[in-house]
């Protein structure tokens, strides 16, 4: 594995909408092939500056769950890409997700957040794609396609029943 990759937007590109320098690192046409983009997999952390004195979550800031939903249009790839040592993926497409439910259990200090697994799997199955379009141009295996998918699979606490390939 690789060193974390740490990427912060500032508040202000959030709340512009823009990416662009994220792109011009990130983006399809900048990205390697082989083994130095296989590398990559698992590396991404991004972040968002600027909205630490807001005591929202991080998807409970309508200005970042759009921010969040143009980047997935833009740039697809966070299965591949994206750390599954850290809570910052989940948090991503909890910002995506169109339905979020918040229950406050008495004596317990936090608010519990509830998500809808099946929109989970609706969205993160539009990622998959990508994903195996980034593990391609890597240049890696079916076995090694596999083990990333189910690796995403337990990273967000979902059945995976498929049998290993040979």
């Amino acid at each position: 594995m690789s060193d974390l990759i740490l990427y912060q937007f500032s508040r202000d590109r959030v709340e512009a909408g823009n990416a662009n320098d994220f792109l011009s690192r990130f983006g399809n046409s900048q990205l390697p092939k082989g083994k130095k983009l296989e590398a990559m997999m698992n590396s991404v952390a991004l972040m968002i500056d600027g909205y630490n004195h807001d005591p929202r979550e991080i998807y409970a800031i309508p200005e970042i769950r759009v921010f969040y939903k143009q980047l997935w249009e833009v740039w697809p790839y966070w299965l591949f890409f994206c750390n599954l040592d850290t809570e910052n993926l989940i948090m991503m497409v909890m910002c995506c997700l169109d339905s979020l439910d918040a229950l406050k259990v008495q004596g317990q200090p936090q608010v519990q957040v509830q998500i809808n697994p099946l929109e989970v799997v609706q969205f993160i199955s539009g990622g998959f794609v990508p994903m195996n379009e980034m593990c391609e141009r890597a240049g890696m295996s079916e076995r090694q396609i596999f083990d990333r998918t189910k690796a995403v699979f337990e990273y967000f606490n979902l059945p995976f029943d498929a049998s290993p390939l040979r």
